[in-house]
Order: structure tokens, then C-alpha cells, then sequence
């Protein structure tokens, strides 16, 4: 008999398909990986932790209009349908709700440690490698600029400002992606994002030099 973990598994690789290549099934895989390794360091609720890391961006806002209810609703629904308890389908919509970035400043001031895992997770696959990855390819879904030296990073965006912003994609790392690294709430969190934090420096000297022949 499958699991409820088996069963999400495979709705949300159902519910994913053709999904834009930074918020695919591979996105949410990694970040199940991710979220599975820091909850090994943590005493967790191990079930809300893998459904919240697989279900996070079951209907990410950025692809529905900015609607930040249909990811609930439809999380809600089919965790009602696995006969998943009430308290437990509570506790991951609540990581659903309050993991993104831009929702920052409305922050719950004492996070549960389910929400501290899965957000380092989601924020760990943003950064590094395949963080410069995933942001080039959403910067060319969008059809940014990839970079314009004319144009400089809006450090102080309100979160309706973050939603609607078309910048160049190189901008985005001094928007997100850097500041990713002095956000992390686990120990285990911190020194992963250390290494992916030092190698997009690396990766943004070498592109000016590039950029500017030098």
C-alpha cells in the first residue's frame, strides 16, 4: 500500500508537467532532498516537513496572477482527500503560506522549525549553481534583460513592487539571491548556503570581466 508521502509524490509530479524549468517536479525533488538532510540535524515533525517541501510551490503565485490562495486550497484539498488529520494538514499549509521570500516582511515572529527547514531548503535550491540556473532560465521565460549596467538593483522593493518586477536577471542576485544567506534559520541551513553563496560571488566576478573583455 502506498504512502500518503508516495501518493503526494505523484500528484505533484502530475500537477507539474510542462511547469517552467526553475518550478518543476525537479525543483520540489531537490527541495524534498534538502528539507530531508537539514530535518536529520533537527527534532521535527518529519511528516509535515516532506509534505510541506513537496507541496510548497504546488501553485506558485508568480504563474496564477500573483493568487496566493490557490496553493492552499488546492494543498488543503488533496490532503483532505488522503485522510491526512486535521492538526497535520494545518501545520503544512502554514509552511505553505508563510515560505516566500517576498512575504518576508510579514513574517511569523517565532516560525515553527518545520517552516525554518523546508524555507532553508527552498532557499538553499535558489542559491549556488543551480540557483544561477534557475534564475537565468526565469529571467528568460520572462524575457528580462540579462544584465544593462544602466540600470541598478532595487534594493528597498515593497513586496507588490517584488511581484511586478521585470529587472535584468543579474539585478536579481543583489535583489535575492545574496541576501538568502544571512536569512537561513537552521545550523545545517547556514553552512550549506555558505559554499553556494561564495561560488555566486565567484560566478558574478567572472561574469563583469566577461561582460567588460576585460
Amino acid at each position: 500500500m502506498k504512502s500518503t508521502i508516495d501518493n503526494t509524490v505523484e500528484f505533484v509530479k502530475e500537477k507539474l508537467e510542462g511547469a517552467e524549468a526553475g518550478h518543476d517536479w525537479f525543483h520540489i525533488e531537490r527541495v524534498w532532498k534538502l528539507a530531508k538532510k537539514i530535518a536529520e540535524t533537527e527534532s521535527c515533525n518529519q511528516e509535515v516537513v516532506e509534505l510541506s517541501a513537496l507541496l510548497h510551490d504546488i501553485a506558485d503565485p508568480k504563474f496564477h496572477n500573483g493568487d496566493e490562495t490557490i496553493a492552499p486550497k488546492i494543498s488543503r484539498a488533496f490532503l483532505e482527500q488522503q485522510n491526512v488529520p486535521d492538526e497535520t494538514i494545518e501545520k503544512v499549509l502554514y509552511v505553505i503560506e508563510n515560505i516566500s521570500f517576498k512575504n518576508r516582511g510579514n513574517a511569523p515572529i517565532e516560525p515553527s522549525l518545520e517552516l525554518q527547514i523546508v524555507q532553508d531548503a527552498d532557499r538553499i535550491d535558489a542559491i549556488g549553481a543551480i540557483g544561477i540556473a534557475r534564475t537565468f532560465n526565469f529571467g528568460g521565460f520572462k524575457n528580462n534583460p540579462m544584465y544593462d549596467p544602466a540600470i541598478e538593483p532595487n534594493l528597498g522593493m515593497s513586496k507588490e513592487e517584488y511581484k511586478k518586477s521585470n529587472g535584468t536577471t543579474i539585478n536579481h542576485f543583489y535583489e535575492k539571491l545574496l541576501l538568502l544567506k544571512d536569512l537561513m534559520n537552521t545550523e545545517k541551513g547556514k553552512k550549506m548556503a555558505e559554499e553556494r553563496h561564495n561560488y555566486m560571488l565567484n560566478f558574478l566576478d567572472e561574469f563583469y570581466k566577461e561582460w567588460n573583455v576585460d
